[in-house]
Formats: C-alpha cells, sequence, structure tokens
C-alpha cells in the first residue's frame, strides 16, 4: 500500500485552507477599499476642507465634486491596471517606458514622506485637541502604535482591521456634527454645480491631498495581496474600487457640510498658521469643548490610518527598486523604517502642522499627472501588459481628460499654492 505524503493534505483540511484563503483575501479586498478611502480622507483633506471652506464659503463644494470625478477616472484606471498585470505601479510603468517606473516610485516615496510628516503632524494635532497633551508628544505617540501594528507578525490583517474600524468611526462621528451644525444645504447644493468662485490653487490642492501621490497607488496595492488579480478579475476590482470612492466621497461632503455650517453662522475661524488648528476651532464652535474632543477623535483616526497608508505604500513603491522589498518581513520593516524617518523629520523641522498639512497636497497634486500619463500611455499602446487586449473605452477616455486636466491645473497652481504658503512667490 502506498503510503501518504507527509505534504498531503487530507479532503478536510484542504476544505479548511481554502477557507482560510477565502478569507485572508476577503479581508484584503476590504482593507483595500478602506486603506484607499482613509489615506484619502486623512488629516491634509481635514485642514485643506477647514481651511478653503473659511476663504470660499459653499464654493468649495465644486472644488469637492471636481475632486471625486478625478479620483473616478484615475482609481478605475489604476486599480484596473495593475490587478490586471499582477504587477505594482513601478514595475507595470517600467515594463512599458524603462525607468519610468523608478521615477514614478520616486515622486511617490518623495510625495509620501512628505505626506506622513503631514500625516505625523496631524496626529499630534487631533491627540492634542483630544488629550491636551503637546502636539510633538502626540505626533510620537501616533507614529509609535502605527510602527507597533506593522511589527506584528501578520500585519496585513490587522492593518485592515484597524482601518475598517477607524474609517467607520470618522464617518459616523463627523455625520453628528454635521447635523448638530445645521449648513445651508441647498446653498452648498448649488455651487456644487455652479460656483460663485473658481479657484483651480485650491482644486489642485485638494486634488493633491485626496487623490495624488501615494493614494492613487494606495488601494490597488493593498488589493495585489487578496491574490484576486488578473483580467478576469475586471469585474470585482471595479466594483471595490467604486465602493472605495463611494465612502470617500460621503465623508468629504459631510466634513464640507459640518465646516461650512460653522462658517455660514458667522464664526471666523483663524487662518493665521501659527498653531492654528481650523478644523478644531469649527467642531469646538458647534458643540464646544465636547466638539473640540470629538475632532480630536476624527482627527487622530484620519492621521494614524494615512500614517498607515503612506508608509505601506511608498514602502511598496521600494520593490521597484529591489525584489528583496517586495513583501514579508523585508517589507514591514521597511515600512517601519518609513515611519521612523517621517517622524525625525516632522520633529525637527518645527514648521506649524497645519501649513504642512496644505502644503503636502498641493505637493502631491503637481507630481499626480506624471503617474497618470505613463498608464494612460499602458492603456492606450501597451495593453499586452494587462493580459488582455479589451478594455473600456470610456475609461481610457476619462483618464486621459483628466491626465490633461491635471497637468494643465498644475501648471497653473504653481506659484498660488507656494505663495500661499509664503514659499517664494
Amino acid at each position: 500500500m502506498t503510503e501518504q505524503s507527509p505534504t498531503s493534505l487530507s479532503p478536510e483540511d484542504e476544505v479548511r485552507l481554502a477557507a482560510v484563503k477565502k478569507r485572508a483575501g476577503r479581508s484584503a479586498v476590504i482593507g483595500a477599499i478602506f486603506l484607499m478611502a482613509t489615506s484619502a480622507i486623512g488629516p491634509g483633506f481635514i485642514t485643506q476642507t477647514a481651511t478653503f471652506t473659511a476663504t470660499m464659503g459653499a464654493a468649495f463644494a465644486f472644488a469637492i465634486l471636481i475632486s471625486i470625478l478625478v479620483d473616478i477616472a484615475v482609481q478605475l484606471n489604476v486599480w484596473r491596471m495593475i490587478t490586471s498585470s499582477g504587477k505594482r505601479a513601478g514595475e507595470l510603468a517600467n515594463s512599458a517606458i524603462p525607468f519610468s517606473g523608478h521615477l514614478i516610485a520616486l515622486l511617490v516615496v518623495i510625495g509620501g514622506l512628505a505626506f506622513n510628516i503631514g500625516n505625523i503632524a496631524g496626529g499630534g494635532l487631533g491627540l492634542n485637541a483630544l488629550l491636551g497633551i503637546d502636539p510633538k508628544i502626540g505626533g510620537i505617540l501616533t507614529a509609535a502604535l502605527a510602527i507597533i501594528i506593522f511589527l506584528v507578525k501578520k500585519a496585513g490583517p490587522v492593518m485592515d482591521v484597524v482601518l475598517v474600524v477607524l474609517g467607520v468611526g470618522m464617518i459616523v462621528m463627523t455625520v453628528v456634527v454635521a447635523v448638530i451644525a445645521q449648513p445651508p444645504i441647498g446653498e452648498a447644493l448649488r455651487q456644487t454645480f455652479v460656483p460663485d468662485e473658481l479657484n483651480f490653487a485650491t482644486i489642485t490642492t485638494i486634488v493633491g491631498g485626496t487623490v495624488g501621490g501615494y493614494i492613487t497607488y494606495s488601494g490597488a496595492h493593498r488589493y495585489l495581496d487578496s491574490g484576486h488579480t488578473g483580467p478576469e478579475q475586471a469585474g470585482p476590482v471595479m466594483r471595490a474600487a467604486a465602493n472605495g470612492i463611494l465612502v470617500t466621497g460621503v465623508m468629504r461632503y459631510v466634513l464640507f457640510l459640518a465646516i461650512l455650517g460653522v462658517v455660514a453662522s458667522g464664526v471666523t475661524l483663524d487662518l493665521s498658521g501659527q498653531g492654528a488648528n481650523p478644523a478644531g476651532q469649527a467642531f469646538g464652535a458647534v458643540l464646544g469643548d465636547a466638539g473640540l474632543r470629538i475632532f480630536g477623535a476624527i482627527f487622530w483616526a484620519a492621521a494614524i490610518s494615512s500614517v498607515i497608508g503612506a508608509a505601506y505604500t511608498s514602502a511598496t513603491f521600494l520593490s521597484t527598486y529591489t525584489k528583496k522589498l517586495a513583501g514579508g518581513w523585508p517589507l514591514q520593516l521597511a515600512t517601519v523604517a518609513f515611519i521612523v524617518v517621517s517622524l525625525i523629520v516632522y520633529l525637527s523641522i518645527g514648521t506649524a502642522p497645519a501649513a504642512i498639512l496644505v502644503f503636502v497636497g498641493g505637493f502631491n497634486g503637481l507630481i499626480l499627472p506624471i503617474g497618470l500619463t505613463v498608464f494612460m500611455y499602458i492603456g492606450w499602446f501597451r495593453r499586452d501588459l494587462l493580459g488582455s487586449k479589451k478594455y473600456p473605452m470610456w475609461l481610457l477616455i476619462a483618464g486621459t481628460l483628466v491626465t490633461a486636466l491635471t497637468w494643465y491645473m498644475g501648471a497653473v497652481s504653481i506659484g498660488p499654492i507656494f505663495a500661499f504658503l509664503g514659499i517664494g512667490a
């Protein structure tokens, strides 16, 4: 009688193993949705929303609408191309245009570092509002907790659970504040489509803060970990991306309404940038001390989830330079190192946190079109890299139009963005 191989599995064990793999894949898909969503509604977006709502009022709703439309065109294309090819963005770009992936990776890592400095700063602001501790100490605690998450043996599933809890919590708390603030919804809806004021620097900054830089690729890179890749998975991928966009869209608009209600009531927010916390002031104006605490919780949740997203995604781009960082412990340790470097820079520069959070959105908005250009080239001319010659024409057209739009907005906005921050002229 032939003995069973010690490495073979019984039918029952095979069923259990398949179930475990299915759950792990489902966790990665849900994690991808919330990784993209929580990255897009980080402390930068919250601070940008408070700053620009205070200066533009209801007209800022149009910028949010544009950011959502750009999000749709960008994320659906990027998610589909990356998962169809089974390659991360840098590797896929290199396959189409030699060394373009290295350029994208460099820009994303630089932008991710800038974002993560802002995210850690946001964690400091959040804990300052929530617990009254020094923002620098709050930044250290935020970074430390993120590092602990990535030092866990199975960091991926832990990251997924943390992001879902934080994302849902942020949305629920913000909805409550928005209802109490009683914003002028009719005026907001009108100016969503017909704004009284149009400001390209504002649009570029908000697009960069919610779509640009590492955020463009965060969800798609996490989705690769689900194992559900290849052109035959296009349907589920598109649905997952659409769900992520829906979550971010709801959060963006609800947060805007909450702050608009405060501004419309006659409250003037401090935008001086020297320790100013305009979003915190807005929440405090609605609910007093309790509102400030709620803001602190929301802001900190947005910050630490974005620290996780920025560090993880930036680290995955390092695999463009060396396959040793493709996954497992090397990737986790690279992610931890990225957080440590971000923390050291934040503690060293001494810039007002709110100013950092506005700047990083503008910076990432300026580098967004470079990566999009490469991906649109792949969609039009290198579909062989995607495993199928079939690709939705409407998606390519939308992506191309958005790419052209981001180039234009970046060109006309670079001066105003830096002037807003008092950097150059």
